[in-house]
């Protein structure tokens, strides 16, 4: 099983990217998928997760309203579509799938998953 990310690049404030995760192997139709990123100097940071099964999805706080979590019918394909994205958008972005029978509140934790892309790289300039 492999999560291959790409969308990632280099923007201006206030535009837009989308970010796709292609699962190769069985699709994860019963797990969350979810969007990391890690900026520079800093850890990795929950970004937003989606239930495969019932499409119920989780925001951090910084990207509620502005980010949107989906996946694609056949549960092969994850996207995070960014709107108005800011400077401190910039990270290297992560699609993992979580471990089964994680519960939701456990969803910002990394050591929750056992299936990681390689990331993507967005640069927000101001």
């Amino acid at each position: 099983v492999q999560l291959q990310a790409s969308g990632g690049g280099l923007v201006q404030a206030g535009d837009s990217l989308r970010l796709s995760c292609e699962a190769s192997g069985r699709p994860f139709s019963n797990r969350y998928m979810t969007w990391f990123r890690q900026a520079p100097g800093k850890q990795r940071e929950f970004v937003a997760a989606i239930e495969v099964r019932t499409r119920r999805k989780y925001y951090a706080d910084s990207v509620k309203g502005r980010f949107t979590i989906s996946r694609d019918h056949a549960e092969r394909m994850l996207y995070l579509q960014m709107n108005g994205l800011e400077p401190e958008d910039t990270a290297v972005y992560y699609c993992a799938a979580a471990r089964p029978g994680i519960i939701s509140s456990s969803l910002s934790y990394a050591t929750e998953y056992d299936y990681w892309g390689q990331g993507t790289l967005v640069t927000v300039s101001s």
